[in-house]
């Protein structure tokens, strides 16, 4: 049985890739003067050679990642979401993306669990900005192990890389010790039932897994699909259990719109439709305030997860 370790997944970040570097010498780091907020600095203090601080000049780091990349270095640009998907857009897009460079873009500290930081920070858009650039894949891990095998995926691969970091310390729940393996593009499923599938991604896994575990002392059975990697999407997976449960909610700290359940939507809409209840971010801003009052505001929590499971099973 793994440790159960509580951290936030932007440090876990910071201690995989740092790891990565250890026995890849091609592996630099990036950051946007935020080393302490991305956890770069972990990286930074092993291996001074190989980090760069590019300054309050997102857009110019990504450039110079392009350029480290064509030189064979494998680049992990670091800076918050809102500035990496955000800010840089254009740079990721033709710069990174367009020449289908090995670059990795991490943005950390995405969504409302920013907290006090406020709506200019809580990036909620991002997924959904990354996912309309071809040749992008986007990584959004659920916790600390997670993050680890995700760090060394995306280092293995040679693809530009979009990976979302969050801030909120998480437990972590997938075990490397108990059958847990992480696959690029593949699904997991986490908790077995046939009454309805919700299907989680991120920091709402966790929540997610405490509902349906919740609910199962209640009768109720509710399959729970982690969805690490976004883009390219386990369809066979999700229409698997739109087959055998006939009914899907999505769980993201993300807009609803663009995100997850957009992407799950549109699987479904071609393949196997079903009806299907997004939970996320109700295409609004954010504002300041404790990072978990704010996901119990926006229902990102476990108590809403379980509301909406009853409300969709009771139509």
């Amino acid at each position: 049985m793994a440790e159960m370790i509580k951290k936030a997944t932007r440090e876990s970040f910071g201690l995989a890739v740092t790891m990565a570097a250890r026995e890849n010498p091609d592996i630099v780091v990036l950051d946007a003067d935020l080393a302490a907020a991305t956890k770069t600095s972990i990286f930074k203090k092993e291996f001074p050679d190989r980090f760069i601080d590019c300054g309050i000049a997102e857009s110019n780091m990504v450039g110079v990642s392009a350029g480290l990349a064509t030189c064979g270095k494998i680049p992990f640009c670091a800076t918050f979401a809102m500035f990496a998907a955000g800010r840089a857009f254009e740079q990721v897009r033709n710069s990174v993306a367009y020449p289908h460079l090995n670059v990795k873009i991490v943005g950390s500290h995405a969504g409302i669990s920013v907290g006090e930081d406020g709506a200019t920070h809580q990036c909620c858009e991002d997924i959904g900005l990354m996912r309309t650039v071809p040749n992008m894949v986007i990584i959004n891990p659920a916790d600390h192990y997670e993050m680890i095998e995700a760090v060394k995926a995306a280092a293995e691969i040679k693809e530009p890389v979009y990976l979302r970091l969050g801030r909120l310390a998480v437990e972590s729940f997938n075990d490397p010790d108990n059958g847990y393996k992480f696959e690029l593009g593949k699904g997991i499923t986490l908790h077995e039932g046939n009454d309805i599938t919700v299907i989680a991604t991120g920091l709402c896994v966790s929540e997610a897994l405490k509902a349906v575990k919740s609910l199962e002392k209640e009768g109720i059975n509710a399959r729970l699909i982690n969805i690490h990697t976004i883009k390219p999407l386990d369809k066979d997976i999700i229409i698997k259990a739109a087959k055998e449960t006939g009914r899907i909610i999505t769980v993201e700290e993300h807009n609803v719109m663009g995100g997850l359940g957009d992407a799950v939507c549109s699987v479904l809409a071609e393949e196997y439709p079903v009806p299907v209840k997004k939970l996320g971010v109700e295409d609004r801003f954010g504002y300041s305030g404790p990072a978990k009052e704010l996901l119990e505001i926006f229902g990102l929590c476990q108590s809403n997860i379980e509301k909406v499971i009853k409300e969709e099973l009771s139509k």
